[in-house]
């Protein structure tokens, strides 16, 4: 009988195979036994954390989303740093875009009814851990929130974007390169800036009734906003943006 000895960092989720109705639910295994091989079966896992798409079989043709839920087809991760250098599976950066292709009914607010403010063709950007992905139709889609998206985006520059419902997309200010006593900063040691510059601002979020809300912010606002919050960017200029919702800023500056 042979003893294996298994790490979560010696295995890679994209080394497992997929299997149809395994839900994209984190699996989480906290037996404290090693592996043991019996025939070509392990028993026991420790400290594996597993996140796989479902596979939706071959003889379903189509995905209505219910809701307020919407489909996107997910784009496909790059291959290849701008210099050309090919990247290693582990690597490449998971998207955080792609096409609506399928809508859901929308929702209901009170006594009104809310249409999904997406159409299909549209491009979008979504929050990093967003959704459930599915493999169907030979491509990675995800089912997500319609809250869960946060703006769309027609162009490959960020700073192109526009922000739905409550969110804020924010220039972030350049990081100091110096201390207060003159000492030149490393990457590593300077700190993440909080502040930045309001380039688009949402629509507002729904109230009790479905109107939208006003956001308290607008174009132009310098502001202080939560430090780890909202989705980081960057933008074809080298500059780095952030999109975050309009609870998270906390402060105008002037």
């Amino acid at each position: 009988m042979a003893t294996i000895q298994l790490t979560a960092s010696s295995i890679s989720g994209r080394s497992l195979p997929s299997f149809e109705g395994l839900r994209p639910s984190i699996v989480r295994v906290s037996s404290v036994a090693p592996l043991r091989q019996r025939g070509s079966t392990l028993r026991s896992f420790r400290g594996l954390v597993v996140k796989a798409a479902s596979v939706v079989a071959p003889k379903y043709t189509s995905i209505k989303p219910l809701g307020d839920r919407v489909l996107v087809k997910m784009k496909i991760a790059e291959e290849k740093t701008g210099g050309g250098i090919l990247l290693p599976t582990t690597a490449q950066t998971k998207p955080q875009g792609g096409e609506v292709v399928a809508v859901g009914e929308g929702k209901s607010i009170g006594k009104n009814k809310v249409d999904i403010s997406v159409k299909t063709g549209t491009q979008v950007v979504y929050s990093k851990y967003a959704g459930t992905e599915v493999e169907f139709d030979g491509s990675n889609h995800l089912i997500l929130k319609e809250d869960d998206i946060v703006g769309i985006l027609e162009t490959d520059d960020v700073k192109d974007l526009k922000p739905l419902n409550d969110r804020v997309l924010i220039k972030v200010a350049e990081a100091e390169e110096k201390t207060a006593g003159g000492l030149l900063l490393t990457e590593a040691t300077k700190e993440k800036p909080s502040i930045g510059t309001v380039i688009a601002v949402g629509p507002g979020p729904l109230d009790e009734e479905g109107n939208r809300k006003p956001l308290s912010v607008s174009t132009g606002n310098t502001v202080l906003y939560s430090k780890y919050a909202g989705n980081d960017f960057k933008g074809s200029d080298g500059s780095e943006y952030i999109a975050l919702r309009a609870s998270d800023v906390m402060a105008v500056l002037s």
